[in-house]
């Protein structure tokens, strides 16, 4: 169904206040997402008095799917899965964003990541809109071929919602380049066969042989690394001196860290799923992210000592970065914290709550829509390449992602300097700033 309706330097960390134990849980219940999202972005546009009709509009979704579908077990039974997709605005350009499969996955998450999407891809000033979904599933608990079938049914029922030059699915939290190929090919097989390869592009994050870039498997942990970098220039101290401490450890969490390694900065414990880990004398990413690839997590590692999940978030260190589900900062967690900066390498890692005590706290904050777009940067390059029957080599794709993400991180530097607010809300500023000069140059129909 388809329905019309998503570093001016702060001071010195102040002492951490006692927190209540924590299970490792998002605390303090359930929070909407989207609520979040919605406080976050009220409190930019009231900042720069953004005009009421724009705020109507960047307020709701575009469109929200949501599909029901049966597949065939391997055994025979036939289970129905429940799909999303909702495409918040397309002002910019097509509507994209990743496909997660996750038993969290709900109408509330998807509506708030793609409104994430949106501010991330304006942030980022690249032309394109903001979309996120997925399946309501644990992957774990089925097949490869199983994933594969439901994988093709549920792009057989998003039907013409996709296509690549309308709405750009990609990886998320438990899909990878094997997801997006059947994907392509599924959606190829509508398409009559001599315009087919003309539709190359209507999913990102595809393997390389598929038409996939380099550096796209790297991409979002190679620009947190980036403005790391930029963070760091500014504090005139070397990444060399840095320590840090990572939360979730896939993708973007174990490339960053990997990436940071020759750098010289100190991992000083790693938490996943299965467990948390620290050694006071530094952590080698390269053997942590091997061991977590060959036994499905960092549990057992045995060169680090397994610590609790309370004494995790009390590390002290210069750098936090948050690279797991949403909702991990909360008011509950958020006094745990020792750091000088929480670096969001994951979507809505923190909270409202969570995000008042750390600017009480005077520790600084480089929110998930500038922190973590270089997938989406790279996405794009990845998708400009199949327009242009280009391929660019990982020196180019870098070279480009580099230039993108510094001028970001500048833009909301210097933004929030300028409105003197913290970066999240500086973040949003750019972004409501570029969609609102969008509306005000064409109009709104009729």
């Amino acid at each position: 169904m388809t329905t019309g309706t998503k570093l001016e330097p702060a001071p010195a960390a102040k002492p951490a206040t006692k927190a209540a134990p924590s299970d490792g849980k998002p605390a303090g219940g359930h929070t909407s997402l989207f609520e979040t999202v919605i406080r976050q972005f009220n409190k930019a546009c009231d900042l720069i008095n953004l005009d009421p009709n724009t705020r109507r509009i960047l307020a709701k979704p575009t469109n929200e799917i949501s599909v029901n579908f049966p597949v065939k077990m391997d055994d025979g039974r036939v289970e129905v899965f429940t799909g999303y997709r909702v495409q918040h605005n397309s002002a910019r350009g097509p509507f994209k964003g990743g496909l997660r499969f996750h038993p969290s996955v709900d109408i509330d998450e998807v509506r708030a990541l793609a409104a994430w999407m949106t501010w991330k891809t304006a942030i980022a000033d690249i032309p394109f809109g903001g979309a996120k979904g997925g399946i309501q599933i644990d992957p774990a608990k089925y097949s490869k071929r199983e994933l594969e079938r439901i994988t093709r049914r549920f792009t057989f029922a998003l039907g013409d919602n996709i296509g690549p030059e309308y709405d750009i699915p990609a990886p998320d939290v438990n899909t990878n380049a094997q997801i997006m190929a059947w994907i392509l090919d599924t959606y190829l097989s509508t398409m009559p066969p001599h315009t087919r390869q003309g539709y190359g592009h209507v999913v990102t994050g595809k393997p390389l042989v598929s038409g996939g870039s380099q550096g796209r498997d790297k991409a979002t942990g190679q620009g947190v690394v980036y403005l790391l970098e930029e963070w760091a220039r500014d504090q005139k101290k070397p990444l060399s001196e840095i320590s840090y401490f990572v939360q979730g450890f896939g993708n973007v969490g174990s490339w960053t860290a990997r990436i940071l390694k020759p750098f010289g900065s100190k991992l000083l414990a790693v938490e996943d799923h299965t467990g948390a880990i620290f050694d006071e004398g530094g952590l080698d990413a390269d053997e942590v992210a091997d061991f977590a690839r060959h036994h499905g997590g960092i549990k057992g590692y045995p060169k680090a000592k397994p610590v609790d999940h309370d004494t995790f978030l009390s590390t002290k260190a210069d750098i936090f970065i948050p690279a797991a589900l949403e909702n991990q900062i909360t008011a509950r967690t958020a006094p745990m914290l020792n750091v000088k900066l929480v670096a969001e390498g994951g979507n809505g890692p923190t909270d409202w709550d969570g995000d008042g005590i750390l600017q009480q706290r005077g520790i600084q904050l480089m929110p998930d829509i500038l922190c973590n777009s270089g997938g989406v940067v790279v996405s794009y390059f990845e998708w400009l390449q199949n327009k242009r029957s280009e391929f660019w080599d990982l020196e180019e794709v870098d070279h480009k992602l580099k230039k993108r993400m510094t001028a970001a991180y500048r833009s909301v530097r210097d933004t929030a300097a300028q409105h003197k607010t913290d970066w999240r809300t500086a973040a949003y500023i750019v972004a409501l700033n570029r969609l609102e000069t969008v509306y005000k140059e064409r109009g709104i129909f009729p």
